[in-house]
């Protein structure tokens, strides 16, 4: 009989996935293992094979669309069969991992009844709003504001309308998800990283002629991850529902890099355990995998604190929005020569500009400044990150 298809566990906690491109069409006859989709998860691209050979009958979404784990894709006629028209009824099946799981429920919306009947009403989509009532709850007056008629952008001049997908579709919607679920905010300091860059310099064009680009982001993870060490509030994540706080016990960083397709943030697992030079050729070839999309889900899970470095296009001081489920974001900015006061005497010095954002309901902000302050310690005396390395 037909076999409807629907879309696997992939993984990772994935509950939906943009259809990028069909491989196939109906009609098509296809084997075993064949890829027949492109679909675009959080932020990687993945070949979704054919569980069994047979001839297409039916696709039953566009390139664009999203789809949700366990919704039929298409129908597969095997030999001898008749194409026909599939049932679309929602049903658990077998897929190319075995039993699917039912899609997770959306996060939870925090609204009375009388709000939601309101909402309704008025049709209002509760999801892109944010509540300023307590623990994020919508209030009448969130949904007022809502729900107040806007006037067409096309009336106040020419336009372009581009439709949110992608990994842009999937930034906005982690950016809300991260503004909505933390209470952030942002501190600010300086390091003077003239010695630093010094040892930078001198150690440079050896490592380049071994294939090794040395940025400044290792020296600025492995002082992160010293300072993290006294301060394990900032390396943890909240559980808002058990009212409790997580205190990872590893270092998994989360390094936001640029791509033409918009920010992605790989991670690398157990930075204490690495050498600057191991972390110099890890971001090199994480960034790499980023940028032609070919990077493993599991590079883009499991971080505990993330460093954002916007001094590589000109940026110097920001507020960073926290990668939730994360605590914390380091953002490093543009290092820049400035007079400064040095062993007594004012002369010219290389600074850094450093933004922490953190969640406030987990630390408070002389956790974060005092955080922030050791990390200024270990950039401008670049020596103790040896001196207090395992």
């Amino acid at each position: 009989m037909p076999y409807d298809f629907k879309l696997p566990d992939l993984g990772e906690g994935i509950t939906e996935v943009e259809l990028r491109r069909w491989l196939v069409k109906e009609g098509d006859r296809v084997v075993e293992h064949q890829g027949v989709l492109e679909v675009e998860t959080d932020k990687a691209v993945v070949e979704v094979p054919s569980p069994r050979k047979g001839t297409i009958s039916r696709i039953y979404r566009g390139e664009g669309d999203i789809a949700k784990v366990g919704e039929t894709l298409l129908t597969i006629a095997e030999e001898g069969e008749v194409p026909t028209q599939a049932s679309t009824v929602p049903a658990k099946s077998n897929g190319i991992v075995g039993v699917l799981p039912e899609a997770e429920e959306e996060p939870e919306i925090l609204a009375t009844p009388m709000v939601r009947k309101l909402a309704r009403e008025r049709g209002v989509d509760l999801r892109s709003i944010r509540g300023s009532g307590p623990r994020g709850s919508i209030t009448p007056e969130d949904l007022s504001q809502a729900a107040t008629p806007r006037q067409p952008e096309e009336s106040f001049g020419p336009v372009e309308r581009l439709p949110l997908r992608g990994v842009r579709r999937t930034i906005a919607r982690n950016l809300i998800a991260s503004q909505r679920n933390t209470a952030s905010v942002t501190c600010t300091e300086e390091a003077d990283i003239t010695d630093l860059w010094d040892l930078r310099e001198r150690e440079q064009e050896a490592l380049e002629a071994r294939g090794t680009h040395l940025t400044f982001l290792p020296f600025f993870i492995k002082a992160a991850q010293h300072a993290l060490r006294d301060h394990p509030f900032l390396n943890a994540s909240i559980d808002a529902e058990a009212e409790t706080i997580i205190l990872k016990k590893h270092y998994h960083f989360g390094i936001a890099v640029e791509t033409p397709d918009g920010l992605m943030v790989p991670v690398i697992r157990d930075v204490d355990k690495k050498s600057i030079i191991a972390l110099a050729e890890e971001i090199q070839a994480l960034g790499k995998k980023a940028h032609e999309r070919t990077i493993a889900l599991t590079d883009l899970k499991g971080r505990t604190f993330t460093i954002t470095n916007y001094g590589h296009f000109g940026g110097v001081f920001a507020t960073p929005i926290i990668n939730w489920p994360d605590v914390a974001i380091l953002g490093c900015g543009r290092i820049v020569e400035r007079p400064w006061v040095y062993r007594g005497a004012i002369v010219v010095r290389k600074i850094l500009p450093l933004s922490l954002t953190f969640d406030h309901r987990v630390t408070d902000g002389a956790d974060a400044a005092l955080f922030l302050a050791e990390i200024v310690r270990y950039l401008e005396d670049p020596a103790l990150l040896f001196m207090e390395s395992v």
